[in-house]
């Protein structure tokens, strides 16, 4: 499974899925669209309009906008399997 978090240091609602994601110790990159022109294309090209839609979390090909904490429970539990 690979998960990939983007967002900004300043960003709450990332800080929040960070400590969500290590309280379950899951490995996961954080990719700040802030500071990394890289990481901001990357998440751009993820949606239709190009917009700068953080926080987003991407577990393997599945892409989740500011995700509820039992949908983002959710993929994790159906991609482990």
């Amino acid at each position: 499974m690979k998960i990939q978090l983007f967002g900004t240091k300043k960003c709450h609602k990332t800080a929040y899925y960070k400590v969500f994601l290590e309280t379950r110790n899951l490995h996961y990159v954080f990719l700040d669209v802030e500071n990394n022109e890289e990481n901001d294309t990357k998440l751009r090209n993820l949606y239709e309009n190009k917009k700068l839609n953080f926080p987003t979390i991407t577990i393997d090909s599945k892409k989740l906008r500011n995700p509820s904490d039992s949908a983002l429970q959710k993929w994790i539990d159906k991609t482990k399997r």
